[in-house]
């Protein structure tokens, strides 16, 4: 006869259930769960048991898992926007406050539009590039815990992402060099669309502004292609305050009545209302700011907006000359300029010639 298994009877309540010799395990973290222990207990099926962990356990964890994940990824985007974001359109996002002002005051009220508007660009961008580093940061984590929970061994394929990182970290070392100077040119305003920059080889408008690539219009409508990471110097003329300097040679008229009509033109341009916003400071004549064999160079200076300086500057320079017209210097410059010649030969020592040299006027 065939001898009867002895019949299975249920743990008593308290004690820790053991698994029946020769069935088979399923789980081995089953004998530690507190539902799978449960179901043993009520049951004494150990395939059921084994069963509650491996259909209700393990998913529940799973879907833990990314519920977690998506919660930790919401609670950081929402404050990268917090961050990136302004309560008004004239202040300035969170995210920049602790980076160095670049305008003036004076700038800030007559380019209210402009400012608040760069500024809004530049830290959504930031903020673009925060959100994706963090979602792939979490989701990877929750990739890796998830595979963990299905039996997966992590070892050889973390080991495995380590050496195809650092092969990865040797061929592309170039592209991970751009891509960190772009970021730090996005958080630091080094430049943005828009601004007339000087990159070394290429100087002209900034047209796009990405992570990896820069381009730059010059004036004769090239477009520039500048990886990031090569990009050593940058030289911004669109940024905070312009100074117009400009250099006026006099001759050898008087310096004083030179300085003085040109100081009244200036100022007269400054208080026009078409080209007020344009100035930060008064125009200023400093005077004479060198001597020469042809005369006296008188310095004017204006300190204007960034974008206003081209136009000042070519309209105080017509202002000027007009200034000198009108009140007769620019006649009088000409004359000085003119180099009297002598009538007699000049005598030189030894020459033998005892004839003095007397100034004459041009012939």
């Amino acid at each position: 006869m065939i001898p009867l298994a002895p019949p299975v009877t249920p743990a008593p309540s308290g004690s820790t259930p053991t698994f029946l010799p020769g069935t088979p395990d399923f789980s081995a973290s089953c004998k530690t769960d507190a539902l799978c222990t449960w179901v043993l207990e009520k049951t004494a099926i150990q395939w059921l048991a084994n069963g509650s962990y491996v259909l209700i356990v393990k998913p529940l964890r799973i879907l833990a898992i990314v519920l977690v994940a998506m919660l930790i990824r919401w609670v950081l985007h929402r404050a990268i926007r917090r961050l990136t974001t302004s309560t008004s359109r004239a202040e300035m996002p969170a995210l920049l406050k602790p980076l160095r002002e670049r305008a003036a005051k004076q700038q800030e009220a007559a380019e209210n539009q402009f400012i608040p508007e760069r500024r809004r660009q530049r830290a959504e961008a930031i903020g673009s590039v925060l959100r994706s580093f963090v979602t792939a940061v979490v989701f990877t984590m929750a990739t890796l815990l998830v595979m963990g929970e299905l039996g997966f061994n992590l070892g050889p394929l973390l080991a495995s992402a380590g050496i195809a990182g650092v092969a990865l970290g040797f061929g592309a070392q170039s592209l991970v060099k751009d891509l960190i100077a772009g970021l730090f040119m996005l958080l630091e305003d080094q430049y943005g669309v828009g601004d007339s920059v000087d990159l070394g080889d290429a100087v002209g408008v900034v047209e796009t502004v990405g992570l990896r690539v820069t381009t730059v219009r010059d004036m004769r409508g090239v477009l520039w292609y500048i990886r990031n990471g090569e990009i050593v110097r940058v030289g911004n003329k669109s940024q905070g305050w312009a100074m117009v300097v400009i250099d006026i040679p006099i001759g050898f008229v008087n310096s004083e009545e030179a300085t003085a009509v040109l100081r009244q033109a200036a100022l007269a341009l400054a208080e026009e209302p078409e080209h007020a916003t344009e100035f930060l400071e008064p125009p200023d004549v400093v005077g004479v700011e060198q001597m020469t064999v042809d005369g006296a160079v008188i310095r004017t200076i204006a300190k204007t907006t960034a974008d206003g300086q081209p136009v000042v500057q070519r309209e105080l320079r017509r202002r000027l000359a007009e200034a000198l017209e009108s009140s007769g210097i620019s006649e009088r410059i000409a004359v000085s300029r003119m180099l009297p010649r002598s009538a007699v030969p000049p005598s030189y020592p030894g020459s033998g010639q005892d004839a003095q040299v007397t100034p004459g006027g041009a012939t």
